[in-house]
């Protein structure tokens, strides 16, 4: 029983990886409502998977990759299909893939330098998560007509575009430093 508690935020973080092509195909046939709740349903897993693994002290390497692995694909695909059915603009999910693009390249070169890297998120960058979640949430949601967004969208689109601009200035900083770390040891 013990074991199966201790893989219950792996197993958890792993059906979100799971719920990615069913929101892309609920997006692009247009069923926004099923989409909406299964986007909804993989976000609070996030929540989730990391209460459990606080609570059942159950935190692991692999949960640290896949874990934020999980949540970009999420992300990455949702934004992608709703810049492409035009309910996000195209320069938002291009700065969104940018700074993804930019992090993992980093956490690569750091890796392939070094061989110790480690997965610590940033606080800028759960809010950046945070503020993605909410906004493609809201973008489904009011694609499925369940609200209006009026002008609450600009300002929800703006919030994650700032975020993610600092979101990926802390990172660029944080392999700066990392980077220096290692050429005062050599």
């Amino acid at each position: 029983m013990k074991a199966l508690l201790t893989t219950l935020p792996n197993t958890i973080t792993m059906l979100r990886f799971c719920s990615v092509p069913f929101v892309l195909y609920l997006l692009l046939l247009g069923y926004y409502e099923a989409a909406f709740w299964v986007f909804l349903a993989a976000g609070v897993s996030d929540a989730v998977d990391g209460l459990l693994a606080r609570v059942l002290n159950a935190r692991s390497s692999f949960g640290a990759y896949a874990d934020p692995l999980a949540d970009k694909a999420l992300l990455i695909v949702s934004s992608i299909t709703l810049a492409w059915l035009e309910l996000l603009p195209l320069w938002l999910v291009f700065l969104l893939v940018f700074r993804d693009l930019l992090i993992i390249g980093g956490a690569v070169v750091f890796q392939a330098l070094s061989q110790t890297l480690t997965m610590q998120p940033l606080l800028i960058s759960k809010l950046n998560t945070a503020a993605q979640i909410t906004l493609v949430a809201a973008v489904m949601a009011q694609a499925a007509g369940f609200i209006l967004l009026g002008g609450l969208e600009p300002t929800l689109i703006y919030l994650v575009a700032g975020t993610t601009f600092l979101s990926g200035g802390a990172y660029v900083i944080v392999w700066l430093r990392k980077a220096m770390a290692l050429e005062d040891r050599t």
